[in-house]
């Protein structure tokens, strides 16, 4: 899995460099002596989505464009699949949403950056034949809007500049990017947050008070005023803490409850980005807060 951003001025060669880049790509795909986890090359432009150069006239039209681009790049993402995408890509904010994607799908990136100036640019706007064209304001604008691409920035990295003097890209480079380059962890910000059960603070409300009553209730029958105490809830739940060697009041348990629900209520309401299996059980429950009262009750 892989995506190559391609970014540039409008008019600047972008369409023709990644048509070669497609051409390059595929034909390695089909040489039966290179060992190869792809099957298929995708292209998205703004020609494969239908979306004409006038949509950059306005900031209310250009926003669902992109989106639209961005979309598609979500879905084209798969395991054997090379994405390039060859649109303006000016924005550094735009190709920071789409190296976010692609980390979080696990795929291997690169940026494509076709340089030509702006002079040249608006030549080859106004004499383009093969499409719509951009309005000299429009592409004016644009000029001025581009945020050029840094290999400094890791969303923009590894970046490919190609000259528009340069007779062809820089192909095997961008082969051995996204082939052998590396596979970035998905950003924990764009992790899906595991949620509790619907039932979680009951139980977490539910358990912590059986186990009060149980200490309670172990220590007015037992010969010890410390060490571990054995308790039983709901007639099978077997749970063991250790306290210290002196009466522990039933106040001081109830406030160490209230402390723990308090702490546990958060991850429960808004979830929790914890490593493993969130478990909101009622043995999970119950030997999270003996851990605690052990922990944070004084001796």
């Amino acid at each position: 899995m892989a995506l190559i951003t391609f970014s540039g001025y409008p008019c600047s060669g972008k369409s023709q460099r990644a048509a070669e880049l497609q051409k390059f790509l595929s034909s390695k795909l089909q040489d039966p002596t290179i060992e190869s986890p792809f099957c298929s090359v995708e292209v998205i432009s703004d020609d494969t989505l239908g979306l004409q150069r006038s949509v950059y006239d306005e900031s209310r039209s250009e926003k669902p464009a992109r989106g639209a681009l961005f979309t598609a790049v979500q879905r084209a993402l798969a395991l054997d699949k090379i994405v390039i995408l060859d649109s303006l890509n000016y924005i550094k904010g735009f190709r920071y949403q789409l190296y976010c994607a692609a980390r979080e799908s696990k795929c291997r990136v690169c940026t494509v950056y076709v340089v030509a100036k702006p002079d040249l640019c608006r030549e080859w706007n106004d004499n383009r034949q093969d499409g719509p064209k951009y309005t000299p304001e429009t592409l004016e604008n644009l000029f001025m809007r581009y945020e050029e691409p840094s290999s400094m920035v890791r969303w923009d990295a590894p970046l490919f500049t190609v000259l528009w003097t340069d007779e062809g890209l820089q192909n095997d480079s961008i082969w051995e990017a996204i082939t052998k380059g590396n596979i970035k962890p998905p950003n924990s910000g764009t992790l899906n947050v595991a949620k509790a059960p619907s039932d979680a603070l009951q139980a977490l409300e539910q358990t912590t008070t059986a186990m009060v009553s149980a200490i309670m209730a172990e220590r007015t029958a037992g010969q010890s005023m410390g060490g571990p105490v054995s308790l039983t809830l709901n007639g099978e739940l077997q749970v063991t803490v250790a306290l210290p060697e002196r009466h522990v009041t039933l106040s001081e348990l109830q406030r160490m409850k209230r402390q723990f629900v308090t702490i546990h209520r958060k991850a429960i309401t808004l979830g929790t980005t914890e490593k493993g299996t969130v478990d909101w059980e009622e043995r999970s429950i119950a030997d999270k807060f003996a851990r605690y009262l052990e922990e944070n009750v004084r001796q």
